[in-house]
């Protein structure tokens, strides 16, 4: 019943900006995490920014203090700013979140940056 609803990805030269925006939606329960992951093309999928219900944040250490996670727990939205942007950093941007018996993912948005 949970769904995930990413917006925000696109194009941005090397050093530039772009905020993702996550909306969760439906029976929604209590996460235990929410955060951002990004998968290139033939890449594992991996952490960039996760929030857990502790109040910690994790940073994946390519962040390098680029980017900063933001939990609206009233609006079931997490938001990922990404400053600084490298050609590196282009991938396919997913939001998920967990429980501690589940996990649900967004479609995706598309992250390209161009040197």
């Amino acid at each position: 019943q949970v769904q995930l609803v990413e917006s925000g990805g696109g194009l941005a030269q090397a050093g530039g900006s772009l905020r993702l925006s996550c909306v969760a939606s439906g029976n929604i329960p209590n996460f235990r995490t929410m955060g951002w992951y990004r998968q290139a093309p033939g890449k594992q999928r991996e952490s960039v920014a996760v929030w857990s219900v502790s109040g910690v944040t994790t940073y994946a250490d390519f962040v390098q203090g680029r980017f900063t996670i933001s939990r609206d727990n009233a609006k079931n939205t997490v938001d990922l700013q990404m400053n600084s942007l490298k050609p590196e950093d282009t991938a396919v941007y997913y939001c998920g979140a967990s429980t501690w018996i589940a996990s649900y993912w967004g479609q995706g948005t598309q992250v390209a940056v161009s040197s």
